[in-house]
């Protein structure tokens, strides 16, 4: 017999989160939670989910609301019942764009630092109890290879790569706070989707099919670590 995986995405609509559900869906052992900000105009999202062997469902989810992420836990109940809640995606995020230290717009800060770190930080907080009950429970935060320090890609990209090494630092924090839990960042790559934009060189498929193999593979001894999507450590 085999065990049923539940998997919690968000920024389900596009990009790397869609391919995440796109592959996951594949297989009848997995139920995936697609959350996204606005499902009724998610064409591809619905059409992934009517043709999936596993068990998709679509929900509401905003990262920058507050209401929106606490409205999340009850679909999320109904869905799962008393079983767990394995994987958390938090993969959602946005990026007001080329900005510098010196050149960015303080709205543009407060809104990104609340979707990009806020978000997930009370997302995974309010699902803490539904984690708890899987066997391995994991949690990935998806960050970049900008919020790294130590790779020193210099001063583009000012606000968003503040808000992921911000995402980095609380991924770490949950790591010591609950070390029955499986929590790290990962690096993506420059993927080929609308955030990632002109000069982009890697397809979503390729991505995402080696953070699966992260995901599948990573244990507890690796937790609060941040990762190059293939596996590889990536200086904080």
């Amino acid at each position: 017999m085999t065990s049923t995986r539940t998997w919690l995405i968000t920024g389900s609509s596009r990009g790397i989160g869609l391919e995440f559900v796109r592959q996951l869906s594949a297989s009848p052992e997995n139920v995936v939670i697609a959350t996204c900000r606005t499902p009724d105009t998610a064409q591809d999202l619905k059409a992934i989910a009517s043709n999936a062997k596993g068990n998709v469902h679509i929900i509401p989810l905003d990262t920058s609301d507050s209401s929106s992420i606490t409205a999340v836990e009850k679909p999320v109940k109904d869905i799962i019942g008393n079983g767990p809640l394995d994987y958390i995606l938090n993969n959602a995020a946005i990026n007001p764009g080329n900005d510098t230290a010196f050149e960015f717009a303080l709205e543009d800060f407060i809104r990104t630092m609340t979707t990009n770190v806020a978000g997930p930080a009370q997302l995974t907080q309010l699902l803490l109890p539904y984690l708890e009950r899987s066997s391995r429970p994991v949690v990935m935060n998806m960050s970049t290879g900008l919020a790294s320090i130590g790779i020193d890609a210099g001063p583009k990209c000012n606000v968003y790569s503040a808000s992921k090494t911000a995402l980095n630092m609380l991924t770490y924090k949950q790591s010591k706070a609950k070390p029955n839990i499986i929590f790290y960042v990962v690096d993506p790559g420059w993927v080929k989707t609308e955030m990632g934009g002109d000069g982009a060189y890697l397809e979503p498929e390729f991505t995402v099919s080696n953070q699966l193999k992260l995901l599948h593979s990573i244990t507890l001894e690796q937790s609060g670590k941040f990762f190059r999507y293939d596996g590889s450590i990536l200086p904080w």
